[in-house]
């Protein structure tokens, strides 16, 4: 055999191994592997996501001395970004396995592009269980841990001691109940979540809604 022979089939060998390797690695995504680890349909959201036109609304209850007056329903147009990170696995008690990815929003005001809103967590996923818990916080002196069935949509539900929440919070602005909806459709992130607020007095349901598509790579 020559040794152009030779090089054209060692050459030929290599681009088929490597073509096998992307198509088995596109293959375990598609799966929910990533780096050997099951993340089920988190796997899907690892990147960058941002609003879609027109944006999404938040309707809270407005502060003191606004024009709309204190505990009155306050819409404010958004636009945000989400960013999803692959974070690491782990085991609860020796008998619950556990994958997380790490995710940030950030949220702005369309009037003035101004941030309004910024929430760090973990999506977890359970395998084993086929459940998905969100894990957050947000610099109020608030944190949520709610759970759902794991899919592609999913209703997150704050668990029976799923709020944590300052003296302050507690006492002014206490958190109820927490409830998430987030449907996955190929590039296309949807969310609507209600916040059951007990505020200036009286109940109060802070609404969150927006689609966020994803970026490229």
């Amino acid at each position: 055999m020559s040794n152009k022979i030779l090089q054209a089939t060692v050459f030929s060998i290599a681009m088929s191994t490597t073509l096998t390797a992307f198509a088995e690695n596109d293959t375990a995504k598609s799966e929910g592997i990533i780096n050997g680890i099951n993340f089920g349909p988190l796997a899907q959201l690892v990147g960058t996501w941002k609003s879609d036109n027109p944006g999404g609304v938040d309707v809270s209850p407005a502060q003191a001395n606004t024009a709309q007056g204190e505990g009155a329903p306050a819409a404010t147009p958004l636009y945000e970004v989400m960013t999803f990170e692959v974070a690491a696995d782990a085991t609860n008690a020796s008998e619950q396995y556990l994958a997380a990815i790490y995710y940030k929003q950030e949220v702005f005001r369309q009037l003035d592009d101004t941030k309004f809103h910024d929430q760090r967590g973990y999506l977890i996923y359970d395998h084993k269980n086929q459940t998905v818990y969100n894990s957050f916080c947000v610099p109020r002196g608030t944190c949520v841990v709610a759970e759902s069935k794991a899919g592609n949509d999913m209703t997150l539900v704050a668990s029976s001691e799923g709020i944590a929440q300052s003296n302050f919070m507690s006492e002014k602005a206490s958190t109820k109940d927490f409830t998430m909806n987030i449907k996955i459709d190929g590039n296309k992130l949807t969310y609507t979540e209600t916040v059951k607020l007990d505020i200036y007095g009286k109940p109060f349901s802070h609404t969150d809604s927006d689609t966020l598509v994803r970026q490229a790579q």
